[in-house]
């Protein structure tokens, strides 16, 4: 891999990770709309013991090709940066411009549904059935209640598969599973906590974290590498159900009409979409409007670019 592969490859990984760092967005989905959904997934299917034979036959090089490493390596340091840059910085817009934030992905999502139906080569009535389980699904997970949370390292682990499983599909936010779980104001924390002042606790929460995502991926990516190679216009029809399905967790206005005190802090349990014009706050309609225009041009761009390539 080049230089210019290897910055365009991390400048997707920071999208990623910052997109996970936010209750209803998916790294998946932009993942998807940047081209390399389907290599991530091969890349991380790679991982296993089959990995002993090619070490054995071929050497370093051979597992490292394999595993597809440059990719994966720029692809993860690109998220580390994104994460640690969202944690910091898109929370920090959260608190100050909402709607704005909200209005940029919500057109994004938009955006990328369409540019998903258009990539089924093939409709049938399976897959138009499964379009419609998928939104179901996902709008079911939105309007779901958040539990009060465990910081149980076993549960803390499970949070992890259940996450990572999430941030690879498209439309289901890992973040927002997160929060349902009730292990947002757990693991966000801990992962500033961790970064700031080093401390023991915090590291042991984010480092059993990260276990139970390595183990939800590594089993979850298989199954979805599976159905992609078997069932692809199926498989791209309940994705994008997924997605629509989510947009009902990101619309731009919205007002909390249940809260409660969790871990010390007041959060929202249940929110309701609003018009702007009801909205309690700045509204910041013009910015949301220009966000969404910044949200469907940037997925223009990058189905543009990723017709140039294969073409």
């Amino acid at each position: 891999m080049d230089k210019v592969n290897f910055v365009s490859t991390a400048l997707k990984g920071m999208a990623m990770g910052m997109a996970e760092v936010i209750p209803g967005v998916s790294g998946g989905t932009i993942a998807f709309i940047t081209g390399i959904y389907e290599r991530l997934l091969a890349s991380i299917s790679s991982f296993g013991g089959n990995l002993i034979g090619t070490f054995k036959s071929g050497g370093l090089k051979a597992v490292w090709k394999a595993i597809d490493g440059n990719f994966l390596v720029a692809l993860l340091c690109g998220m580390f940066v994104g994460i640690v840059s969202g944690v910091f910085g898109i929370t920090w817009l959260l608190d100050n411009y909402p709607p704005v934030v909200w209005g940029f992905f919500f057109a994004l999502i938009i955006a990328s549904s369409i540019y998903m139906i258009r990539m089924v080569e093939s409709w049938d009535i399976l897959s138009g059935v499964l379009l419609v389980i998928g939104i179901a699904v996902a709008y079911g997970i939105t309007v779901l209640a958040p539990s009060a949370g465990n910081e149980a390292l076993w549960f803390v682990f499970l949070s992890g598969c259940i996450a990572i499983s999430a941030l690879i599909l498209p439309g289901i936010s890992g973040s927002f599973i997160l929060l349902l779980l009730g292990m947002y104001t757990i693991v966000i924390p801990a992962v500033k906590d961790m970064l700031k002042t080093f401390s023991t606790d915090s590291l042991l929460i984010v480092a059993v974290f990260g276990l139970g995502c390595i183990t939800g991926v590594m089993v979850f990516s298989r199954l979805l590498t599976f159905v992609f190679k078997n069932f692809k216009d199926h498989t791209i029809a309940i994705l994008t159900g997924f997605m629509i399905g989510s947009l009902n967790k990101i619309w731009p206005w919205r007002v909390c009409v249940d809260e409660a005190v969790v871990n010390g802090k007041i959060k929202c349990l249940k929110e309701q979409n609003i018009m702007a014009s009801a909205y309690e706050s700045e509204p910041y309609v013009m910015g949301v409007v220009l966000a969404m225009i910044l949200g469907v041009a940037l997925v223009w761009f990058l189905a543009k670019t990723d017709k140039s390539k294969t073409q």
